[in-house]
């Protein structure tokens, strides 16, 4: 047995150069006995050089596969694939920032919709309720007659002397009679430029159409009594949709208007609410997103002047026309100055009257009318006499009931009226061109008017 150990280790010794490369396995044979099996690679395999096998070539195929992606990664040394990732990076953000900018669009017409819808909800079931009531009340043979009442001494509201909403006894609305009153044609020697009632309206102009989704609401304006650095031809428009409305384009005439090149844009320092904006005496009156507060805003200093409460106003979606579009509160200017058009829970949904201090914004006096605000589309004044319109959707619809402020006094009329696009948001009388100007589903549009003799 020594004799064998010496062999084996002179053998491993002369064979030295293959010593790293001996190998020993252990392992049972076919009867289950341990089995030791100790090889040396032959001389010739061993003088053989080595070449890494084929594991050494794909490691090598693959750690040269990783320095090609390390490159182009990095931009390699020439720098091209880099400038071509800044430029796909930057075209990335450039396409989601107009996504945002779509999906903010959206998202605000989404809520003024849910918004509209309950409010019809409402007033759905509101008629339920009215018409079930009438239904169950036997018809009365005749209606006594009603002293007019005396005017209201406190709070600068006046009572109207002929408005049975007024008179003592339950609570309720006046609805519009049945019977029309007509009014007076102008003679041929009278001009357009009194204070009469409104006899006819003319067909809609078109001045322009809105260019994105902001402006399928807006309003449009013009100041009767400009002040530099702003002449008597400038035009100003906001386009309202959206939760961010704070831009104010103005056009140096309708000219430019019509071609859509503004000369000046300025930014609001508060968001706009809805599209019942005004011009007057060189300043922006308009209702704060979400509140009552009514903010005078000076075009030439490009600030702040004035900003006070509308009292017990409805804000927001409590009390708007009945398109919608939370116009709870709505300025406008005529002949005798600046005017609120709202309603409050005190009047419970009726339309109010305020005629405002144009410097402070103080109400000066109040009136409260006999008419839902909701169950009209829009209103304008014209010469202290307030006019609603009966539908916004309606190509063929009417002017149905005028509100006189020197009498107190409310009347049905049916003067036609047309909704050319079948979507008008905005009306209010232009004192400067003595005009109605609209915003009809995208469209700005104009309208000529007749007035009646003065009674």
């Amino acid at each position: 047995m020594l004799v064998l150990l010496l062999l084996c280790t002179f053998g491993l010794l002369l064979r030295g150069d293959a010593q790293d490369r001996a190998a020993l396995w252990r392992g049972n044979d076919q009867s289950g006995r341990c089995q030791y099996t100790f090889s040396v690679p032959s001389p010739t395999e061993a003088s053989c050089p080595q070449t890494g096998g084929p594991e050494v070539e794909g490691l090598k195929a693959r750690l040269s596969l990783l320095e090609v992606l390390v490159s182009r990664l990095t931009g390699g040394d020439t720098g091209g694939p880099q400038g071509a990732t800044v430029r796909d990076q930057t075209e990335l953000h450039q396409s989601l920032n107009r996504v945002t900018g779509e999906k903010n669009l959206l998202q605000g017409e989404k809520e003024r919709l849910e918004q509209e819808l309950e409010g019809l909800q409402r007033r759905m079931e509101e008629m339920r309720r009215e018409t079930e009531r009438l239904r169950n009340r036997p018809c009365p043979l005749q209606t006594p007659a009603v002293p007019p009442s005396p005017p209201l001494q406190d709070s600068g509201l006046t009572r109207p002397a002929g408005d049975s909403a007024w008179q003592t006894g339950p609570q309720g609305f006046q609805e519009l009679k049945a019977e029309v009153t007509e009014v007076p044609a102008p003679d041929g020697s009278e001009e357009n430029t009194g204070c009469g009632d409104v006899v006819s309206v003319g067909e809609p102009v078109t001045h322009r159409k809105a260019d994105t989704i902001a402006g399928k609401y807006g309003v449009w304006m013009q100041d009767p009594e400009p002040v530099s650095p702003y002449g008597p031809n400038m035009i100003w428009r906001i386009d309202t949709i959206g939760s961010d409305v704070r831009q104010l384009y103005g056009y140096e005439d309708m000219e430019q208007l019509t071609k859509g090149f503004p000369s000046k844009v300025l930014l609001l320092p508060e968001l706009v609410e809805s599209t019942g904006s005004t011009l007057y005496r060189g300043s922006l009156y308009y209702q704060r997103r979400r509140s009552r507060s009514l903010i005078r805003f000076d075009l030439a200093s490009e600030s702040i002047a004035a900003r006070r409460e509308l009292p017990h106003a409805g804000f927001h979606g409590q009390f708007p026309y009945s398109w919608g579009g939370y116009t709870d509160i709505d300025l406008s200017v005529d002949e005798q100055g600046l005017w609120a058009v709202y309603s409050s829970s005190k009047a419970k949904g009726a339309i109010v009257i305020s005629q405002l201090d144009p410097n402070s914004l103080e109400v000066k006096r109040s009136w409260e009318t006999s008419i839902r605000k909701n169950s009209v589309a829009n209103s304008f004044i014209i010469c202290g006499k307030l006019y609603t319109v009966a539908s916004y959707t309606s190509p063929d619809t009417t002017i149905n009931y005028i509100y006189d402020t020197r009498t107190s006094q409310g009347k049905s009329v049916a003067i036609p009226f047309k909704n050319k696009y079948r979507y008008n948001s905005m009306i209010d009388y232009n004192l400067a061109q003595r005009k109605l100007f609209a915003w009809d589903n995208f469209h700005m549009v104009s309208y000529d008017l007749r007035l009646g003799r003065q009674e």
